[in-house]
């Protein structure tokens, strides 16, 4: 799905516009934590009032508009914090908001629909999100405190960090695309639950989990495109300076 009609979004695009174009824009906004009053502003404006990396917004800009190929990156190690509070956002969301929501419609599904099949959906989810949240746990308790300790060395003020003790390959080889199974989710949704009355209810937990998965596509891009390779460039910094 584009995230606009615009071929390139530009410091000069209308934020506005971006929301009016695919709604889905405003999960964006809310995990860089911009409000939705935005009146004429465009992209650098707002960047430039929230404190936002215009390179980084620019990005995740245009991985919502479903671009993947972006051969000239240039991102600072400053921007580091803000694609983890961007991610950390991205967690919150789903495990306060989108995983009770969908959890809800499926109660509600159940109501409507009594057949069986309903239970192996039901548990399919569960499981699903068992791992998402695993997932995102190892994220919060282990990526994320160790990028944070590479940021501190780097600035001199974590000097005993480790290299031997994890490094972010580790992550890469940990690090999946989590919204994979979401599409067997739907499918079973779509082709296999006999309908009942479920019209509307099956309506929204769709619309709801095609929401989540592509929120989900998008944070797994940020990590392989940008956090993975800025954190090999710190630790690639951080051995020529402490293992001469």
């Amino acid at each position: 799905m584009r995230l606009t009609n615009y071929s390139t979004i530009t410091p000069d695009t209308p934020v506005a516009e971006l929301v009016l174009s695919n709604p889905y824009a405003t999960l964006m906004l809310e995990h860089f934590e911009v409000d939705l009053m935005l009146q004429e502003k465009t992209v650098g404006q707002v960047c430039a009032e929230s404190g936002i990396s215009l390179e980084l917004f620019l990005t995740v800009a245009q991985l919502f508009n479903g671009e993947h190929n972006f051969p000239n990156l240039k991102f600072q190690l400053t921007d580091v914090q803000q694609i983890i509070n961007y991610l950390k956002h991205c967690h919150y969301y789903y495990t306060e908001e989108k995983y009770p929501q969908i959890k809800a419609y499926i109660q509600l599904l159940k109501k409507f629909n009594p057949a069986p099949e309903i239970i192996m959906l039901e548990r399919f989810f569960q499981e699903y999100f068992n791992e998402v949240k695993e997932h995102l746990e190892y994220e919060n308790n282990s990526v994320f405190p160790y990028v944070t300790a590479l940021l501190d060395k780097l600035a001199g003020r974590n000097p005993e960090i480790s290299f031997s003790e994890y490094e972010v390959s580790d992550y890469k080889d940990h690090h999946d695309n989590i919204e994979e199974k979401l599409s067997d989710l739907k499918n079973l949704l779509i082709k296999y639950l006999p309908a009942q009355n479920d019209r509307q209810v099956r309506r929204k937990l769709l619309f709801s989990l095609s929401e989540l998965e592509f929120d989900l596509h998008i944070h797994s891009e940020i990590e392989d495109l940008i956090l993975v390779p800025l954190v090999e460039q710190i630790e690639n910094e951080l051995k020529r300076k402490y293992e001469k």
